[in-house]
């Protein structure tokens, strides 16, 4: 088996063939596979017809994996590890747009990293597409390392330091969730609000990347209409065409994203015309930010 590498957008985005993901992979093979995700931030496996399993047992090669936080809630899906991303209920159904889950959902349409929300945040997200809509649904993803490089010296000198509040329920009630209202009491007590850094390092490589996404609600010791204004503009300079790809799906694509050092979002679609299912696998952070 032979590896293929090629860069998508410079040093951001590699697609990666040649390999089956489904399969055993040796030592060599992951190792240049892990390589190529830390150096690009991400990676697009195309062509893997694989099964939830296989996802989690990939997945696993690179840290313990998170559990679901809708895992306590009736899904089409029952392993905890695999967070279902997608418009269809349990009965196999299109679910309605007013659907609790789609609700919930469309928080993923805005600029974020998964799991800024918890304490120890996430390293990677893996999303694995098993049905995908004729045309829409795209999934666009923000170089945030190169967003840190492009801001100006005095920009950079007055984030390092500042820390930020992220909160799922923030994120979501931006979209019109009210999580207040409709999260069990474990959702809630699982991911209260955390702060984070702005300014986050690479233990990999030591790269600076700029760490704020729609979970970000507020600046510690800041006014707040000040600190929000930051983040806003923060969000809007990091969202630059030169900073994004933009990935269409087919059916079989594997996405591995750094969330130490990318945001994404996914983008709307038909989704009551259209089927559109995801699985995604998610490898826990090994430490805070803060």
């Amino acid at each position: 088996m032979s590896v293929q590498v090629t860069s998508v957008k410079g040093d951001f985005v590699a697609r990666i063939s040649g390999v089956d993901l489904g399969g055993p992979l040796d030592q060599r093979i992951f190792d240049n596979i892990e390589a190529a995700f830390e150096a690009h931030g991400v990676a697009i496996f195309p062509d893997q017809d694989i099964t939830d399993d296989q996802q989690i047992a990939f997945s696993e090669r690179f840290g313990d994996l998170e559990p679901s936080v809708r895992r306590h809630r009736e899904r089409s899906v029952s392993n905890p590890y695999i967070s279902d991303i997608s418009n269809i209920g349990p009965d196999g159904n299109l679910l309605p747009e007013n659907a609790e889950a789609m609700s919930y959902n469309r928080g993923n349409q805005l600029w974020h990293s998964d799991s800024s929300f918890k304490r120890t945040p996430s390293k990677a997200s893996l999303l694995s597409a098993r049905e995908v809509p004729p045309d829409a649904g795209e999934t666009e993803f923000c170089d945030m390392r190169a967003a840190w490089d492009a801001l100006a010296p005095y920009m950079q000198a007055r984030l390092d330091g500042l820390v930020a509040e992220h909160s799922l329920a923030y994120s979501r009630a931006s979209m019109g969730y009210d999580a207040g209202e409709t999260f069990f009491d474990i959702e809630k007590a699982e991911v209260p609000p955390v702060l984070q850094t702005l300014a986050r390092i690479s233990p990999v490589n030591g790269r600076k990347s700029l760490y704020v996404g729609s979970h970000a609600a507020y600046i510690r010791d800041m006014d707040r209409g000040e600190g929000r204004a930051l983040l806003d503009e923060l969000l809007a300079h990091a969202a630059n065409d030169k900073f994004v790809y933009v990935h269409k799906w087919s059916v079989g694509d594997l996405v591995m994203w750094d969330n130490r050092c990318v945001n994404h979002r996914g983008r709307p679609w038909d989704s009551q015309r259209y089927r559109r299912v995801m699985r995604r696998t998610t490898v826990a952070g090994d430490a805070p930010t803060v």
